[in-house]
């Protein structure tokens, strides 16, 4: 297990460190971990806005030092986005100083992951031989995690009556549903590699692409201000190959 405190580049930087001196290849990735609800902003100790950091920068930074270990997988790599239909970036604004709020700000993080995944992909189709897929997956129902222990009570009250409902599934149920993304053929997971998905009715379901997240040039621009946020070497190294 490589523990990492996501609202720390430094700490990313060693996790990156200690994944490749232990690990040869890998099969997959989820990028999922995030921040849910803040009663107010801070910052981090990088000086962003936490829910931009840790849903999104840091793992913009993990997922390009490590794909060159996906690449060697011999079942063909495979990354999973956590992604959403909603969000926006404010460009003017990315990290919230003027305006703020935890939903916004959860949405921005969302949809700027959606916009890294989707370029991802058209970087690596361009190739004669792409060994790694890049799939974004919207999970179909609320996973019920310890976050709620942090909610204020009304929210932890609904949520818990919305449970009773079906609204929420377990981690090991959204883990059930999830598992062929990470064991499927190289060939079924290529098939699905810059597409937006979801699950329903006992099966994968292709969902509509906003053009938004679609923009090519919001992509980029997004690159370019993630790689400037970054300020890291080897990362910058890396995009420079891609591109």
């Amino acid at each position: 297990m490589v523990m990492c405190d996501l609202t720390k580049l430094s700490d990313v930087r060693n996790a990156i460190k200690e994944i490749r001196s232990h690990h040869e290849f890998l099969d997959g990735v989820f990028i999922n971990a995030g921040l849910g609800y803040a009663a107010k902003r801070v910052e981090t100790e990088d000086g962003m806005d936490p829910h931009f950091q840790v849903n999104y920068l840091s793992q913009f930074m993990l997922t390009l030092n490590l794909l060159d270990l996906l690449e060697k997988s011999e079942n063909g790599g495979r990354i999973v986005f956590n992604v959403t239909e909603t969000g926006e970036i404010f460009w003017d604004d990315i990290q919230m100083k003027n305006k703020w709020g935890y939903e916004a700000a959860i949405h921005q993080a969302m949809v700027a992951k959606r916009m890294f995944s989707e370029r991802m992909h058209n970087l690596y189709k361009e190739r004669d031989t792409s060994k790694v897929s890049f799939i974004g997956f919207q999970i179909h129902k609320t996973v019920w995690t310890n976050q709620i222990n942090i909610i204020p009570f009304f929210m932890k009250s609904m949520a818990t009556l919305m449970k009773i409902f079906g609204t929420f599934i377990s981690m090991e149920e959204c883990g059930e549903v999830m598992a062929p993304l990470f064991t499927e053929s190289r060939e079924e997971s290529l098939k699905k590699s810059g597409k937006f998905i979801t699950w329903k009715n006992d099966a994968f379901v292709e969902m509509k692409h906003d053009e938004y997240a679609a923009d090519q040039k919001l992509q980029e621009r997004l690159w370019i201000v993630s790689l400037d946020l970054c300020n890291d070497e080897d990362t910058v190294r890396i995009a420079e190959k891609l591109t």
